[in-house]
């Protein structure tokens, strides 16, 4: 029971060989159930006689040479998983120049911060450069590109932190321009209720002085 809790927990994949025969018993003169890529990954349910038994990601299950397993993806496997993710990276940075050009016609140009923004953007896409040019090392490539992801998310967190307090600056001066209105609108109606007094008397002290 021990033995067989820790195989069925465990997963191995096709070996770098072009497909291998998923066979419907442990011996390969049994019949062929599925025939498997490379780097496929299958569960271990039980093993002997020199097999796995191995069930697959759609549920299909069946019977593989121990010595045509490994414990890790192939390398072919590794590489081509690195180019999606590093393909989609490259899709986002082009969504957050989008972004950032959008950003930049709402806030002032010429700012520090719009500068420092553009700076980390090019840096940015000079990484992507890099990347492309050193994907021969599967694994320095993953750890780069999750370095590099956390850096865009932190950089458009920023972008969407400036727009907010722009939206706010704005807010304020809109404001402002109502407080002014109001002062100006009371100055009208005070104004209002001095002048005609004030005609009143000129006309008042006229008639006197004819008198």
């Amino acid at each position: 029971m021990v033995t067989f809790g820790s195989a069925q927990a465990k997963t191995v994949y096709v070996t770098d060989i072009l497909n291998l025969s998923l066979k419907s018993e442990a011996s390969n003169k049994s019949k062929v159930v599925k025939l498997l890529p490379t780097g496929t990954p299958m569960t271990v349910i039980d093993e002997g006689n020199g097999f796995y038994h191995v069930r697959m990601s759609d549920g299909t299950e069946g019977y593989m040479p121990i010595r045509n397993t490994m414990k890790e993806p192939s390398s072919r496997s590794q590489l081509e998983a690195v180019s999606k993710s590093l393909a989609a990276m490259q899709s986002e940075n082009s969504t957050l120049k989008a972004e950032l050009s959008a950003i930049k016609e709402s806030i002032t140009p010429g700012t520090s911060l719009e500068k420092s923004l553009e700076a980390e953007r090019d840096q940015l896409s000079r990484e992507l450069n890099e990347l492309n040019k050193t994907a021969a090392s599967a694994v320095d490539l993953k750890n780069q590109r999750d370095e590099l992801q956390e850096r865009v998310v932190n950089v458009e967190r920023e972008l969407q932190q400036f727009k907010l307090e722009n939206h706010a600056l704005q807010d304020t001066a809109n404001q402002d321009w109502f407080l002014y209105g109001g002062l100006l609108a009371l100055i009208g109606v005070i104004l209002g209720f001095i002048l005609p007094k004030l005609s009143w008397r000129r006309s008042r002290t006229s008639n006197w002085d004819t008198f």
